[in-house]
Parts: structure tokens; C-alpha cells; sequence
């Protein structure tokens, strides 16, 4: 294998970086790869910033490692590479009646870089984050060996690796358990509210019947209206849920994306105005959702638009992440809306979810309370705008969303996660050279 020069960036266009990149098709091309120094990992590149650029050094593209193992028919369970991508699972095994248990917002994302990032989706206050589905994996190790990991055997390297970023192997193969569906569909709920408190309200109550829940928030309402937005809530649909003219083909499923934004929009689109279009626009649309969605339109809306991050012009955008504890959360996420919709940093999306309790990943994001996510277009105000809402997340007691972070400073990212030292430690024991490393464990300090 010979690496070739490319320039990679996340998913928010950021931060552009040149790298050595090889593209390993057998696990053994991916052990060849420790003959270059300071690697990294990487799935299908959808962190939205320097989680998976390695400025300099080398990227292992994981993508061709895309096999299926083995599938108990059964009971669920699929072994495969680290290279499979949701998107694959859903096409091969969900008319076979069988669905990623844990989804975030989008299907292109590989096990391993679920893994890496510990995702969570619209269900984690029932079913917790993705360490949840997982069995085990097997990892190559910075001397050279591939070692499996689980709960019980080499556990401290299972924990260790949800939510750390590939920064401690290579994960090779993972056994992980999928959910049985009778079909593709949800049967969804809308409810539109006129503020912050009715929103609140809302998603409490949405808890006892609903799985999945996410609520939209209007990012230039204001005053009385202040967090006002829609909150859809859905479980999967059975076959006795779907209208008689669904019933034909109960698993069907999503076509490849029709839309593609063909190139960076100007940086002039991205102004009050056009952000008061879009919200009253998806507030219209929100509100008025069908009672039965396909789990394209439920769970990937944007996967419906090809390249949709180019919208946000050349410069980039990032989304900005973070959760709050239960004890306050009312009044902490209040004065952080406040704060945003008071800025010059003009938000286009706020998604706000509630979290059930974590799993135990040494550096996973979830913990049990409120979560909120913003894309900011980049400008240059930005960048001081999210070191005070940081130290504003700190001080409620909160942490910011490593898979997504693009700006946290090493000492505010150990404030937030004083569980770094263990992690450290486990890092010392199976990669004491700092073999695997990259431009985010750089800028926060994970590494020895």
C-alpha cells in the first residue's frame, strides 16, 4: 500500500488538512499500516471537524473494509468489519426484517467510527448509546497484535474505546446486535409548542409511550416565544400500524438521494432573513408530519440531500453539542437559548433531545439529562462566541460533544471529562508511543 496526499476535512468542511491516506481491502493491509507513525483511523468521515484529520501523518480510510461476517438469522446478531456502514446494514438486512438497534441522524457513518464516537440518536432515553448493541470487536494494537475486546474480556479497553475516537487501535471487526422490525415505517406523533417551558413540558411527557424523540426549536424566536419549535416523537410501526396501501411492502426501503447541492453556497445566503425563511418553513413542515414515516424521513431526513453540508458556504459550519444535568436544566438550557438568539452568530438548526442514563464509556458524550445541538455557519466571531458559551456549559455542570467539537481548549475539555486520567492510563498501557493519534487529541490533550 502506498499513501496517497489528499486533503481531508469533517463533515462542517473544517479544518482541511493534508495527510499521508491509505486505503487498506484486507485486515492485513491494516497491519501493515503501523510502519507509519502516528495513525489514525477513519470511517466514512461524518465528525464534523478534526476528529478523524491528522495533519501531516497518516489516515487509515476504512471504508473498503465493508465485509459481513457472519448473521445469526435468529437472533440478530451480525458479525462484520469495521468498514460496514449503517446505510449497508439497512440495505441487506432490513427486508430481511432487522434494524440498527442505536441510529444517530445519518446512515454513512462505519461500525468502528460508531464505535469511536459512542453515537446515541433520538432513542437514548430508552436505548442508551451504541456500546448498547455491541458484544464485542477485535482491535490491532499499536505492537502489533489483535486482541478482542468485551465486557469481560480486556473490558478496560471495550470501555475505553466508546467515545475514544480511534485513538487506541485500529478496530478491525465488531459482533453487534440488530433490532427485529415487522416494518420500515414509524408511526409518529407531532406536537408543535409555543416556548421553551410547553417544549420542556412536551418532551417529558413524550417519554412514556414514545422510544424516539427529538424536538426542532425556531433559533430566532424570541421573548414569550423563546423556544418555540415542534417535537415529533415515533416508534417502529408493526404491520397492523400501516395504512392499508403500505401494507404491500411493510419493509421497503429508502431510494438513494434524488437532491444534491452541487457546490458551496455564497457565504450572502446565510443571513437573518433567509434563516427566518427556513425556520418558518420547517415549522410548517414539522408541524404538519404524516402519522406514519418512512425511517428514512424519521431518522435521515438530511441523508435525502446529497452533500447538504455544502450549504453553509466554503468557509464551513460546526455543530456545537452539549448536555446539561437534569437538577437546573430548565433554567441552564433557558439562558443558553438566550445567550445564542442574543449573538451575532446567526444558528440555523437547534435540535433538543433528552438523555437517559449513560453506559460507562471512559470519554462518552450522553449522561442523563437535556442535549442540545447548533450548527453555526463559521465567521470570525465564532470562535470567541463558543469559548464563552463553554465556559457558561462548564460552570452548569455540562460537557461538550467530542464527536462533533471543533474549538474546545485542553483544559476546559479535562474540566469536563475528569475521567481523561483514567482513560490516559489505559492509554499508556496498550499505546505508550502515541502510535495512534490525531489533530483533535492534539488540540485537547489526549495523548501521553
Amino acid at each position: 500500500m502506498h499513501p496517497k496526499e489528499e486533503t481531508l476535512s469533517g463533515w462542517g468542511n473544517i479544518p482541511a488538512n493534508r495527510s499521508k491516506v491509505v486505503y487498506p481491502r484486507l485486515i492485513s493491509d491494516v497491519k501493515d499500516t503501523l510502519a507509519y507513525n502516528k495513525l489514525l483511523p477513519r470511517g466514512l468521515g461524518r465528525s464534523y471537524a478534526d476528529q478523524a484529520t491528522n495533519l501531516n501523518h497518516t489516515i487509515v480510510k476504512m471504508e473498503k473494509l465493508n465485509r459481513f461476517i457472519a448473521f445469526d438469522e435468529d437472533k440478530g446478531v451480525l458479525e462484520c468489519e469495521a468498514g460496514v456502514s449503517l446505510e449497508d446494514i439497512i440495505q441487506y438486512l432490513a427486508p430481511r426484517g432487522w434494524f440498527p438497534m442505536i441510529t444517530p441522524g445519518t446512515k454513512y457513518i462505519t461500525i468502528g467510527g460508531a464505535i469511536a464516537n459512542d453515537v446515541h440518536g433520538k432513542a437514548h432515553h430508552a436505548d442508551g448509546s451504541f456500546v448498547n448493541c455491541v458484544y464485542d470487536f477485535t482491535i490491532l494494537l499499536a505492537d502489533g497484535s489483535v486482541v478482542k475486546a468485551s465486557r469481560e474480556e480486556n473490558s478496560d479497553l471495550f470501555w475505553a474505546n466508546f467515545g475514544g475516537l480511534g485513538l487506541l487501535g485500529t478496530i478491525l471487526t465488531a459482533k453487534i446486535q440488530l433490532r427485529k422490525i415487522e416494518t420500515t415505517y414509524f408511526v409518529q406523533k407531532a406536537v408543535p409548542a409555543q416556548n421553551l417551558d410547553a417544549m420542556l413540558d412536551a418532551i417529558d411527557e413524550s417519554d412514556k409511550d414514545y422510544s424516539s424523540s427529538v424536538a426542532w426549536l425556531d433559533s430566532m424566536a424570541k421573548g414569550k416565544n423563546l423556544g418555540r419549535g415542534v417535537l415529533t416523537m415515533g416508534n417502529h410501526a408493526k404491520l397492523a400500524d400501516l395504512p392499508a396501501n403500505l401494507k404491500s411492502n411493510p419493509l421497503k426501503l429508502g431510494k438513494k438521494a434524488k437532491l444534491t447541492v452541487p457546490f458551496y453556497l455564497p457565504s450572502f445566503t446565510l443571513n437573518t432573513l433567509s434563516v427566518k425563511f427556513l425556520n418558518t418553513a420547517l415549522y410548517i413542515m414539522q408541524k404538519g408530519g404524516k402519522p406514519v414515516a418512512h425511517y428514512d424521513k424519521f431518522f435521515y431526513p438530511l441523508d435525502m440531500i446529497n452533500n447538504w453540508n455544502r450549504g453553509y458556504g466554503k468557509r464551513g459550519f460546526i455543530q456545537y453539542q452539549f448536555v446539561l444535568p437534569m437538577e437546573n436544566g430548565r433554567e441552564n438550557i433557558r439562558k443558553i437559548l438566550v445567550e445564542i438568539t442574543q449573538s451575532n452568530c446567526v444558528p440555523f438548526l437547534n435540535v433538543l433531545k433528552k438523555f437517559g442514563k449513560g453506559q460507562g464509556g471512559l470519554l462518552s458524550f450522553p449522561f442523563e439529562g437535556y442535549t442540545f445541538a447548533i450548527d453555526f455557519p463559521i465567521k470570525d466571531q465564532l470562535k470567541p462566541f463558543t469559548e464563552k458559551l463553554d465556559k457558561m456549559v462548564l460552570d452548569m455542570g455540562g460537557r461538550i460533544y467530542l464527536g462533533k467539537d471543533a474549538y474546545l481548549d485542553e483544559a476546559t475539555f479535562k474540566a469536563m471529562y475528569p475521567q481523561h486520567k483514567e482513560w490516559l492510563e489505559i492509554k499508556r498501557k496498550y499505546d505508550p508511543n502515541n502510535m495512534f493519534s490525531s489533530d483533535l487529541s492534539r488540540r485537547i490533550g489526549l495523548e501521553l
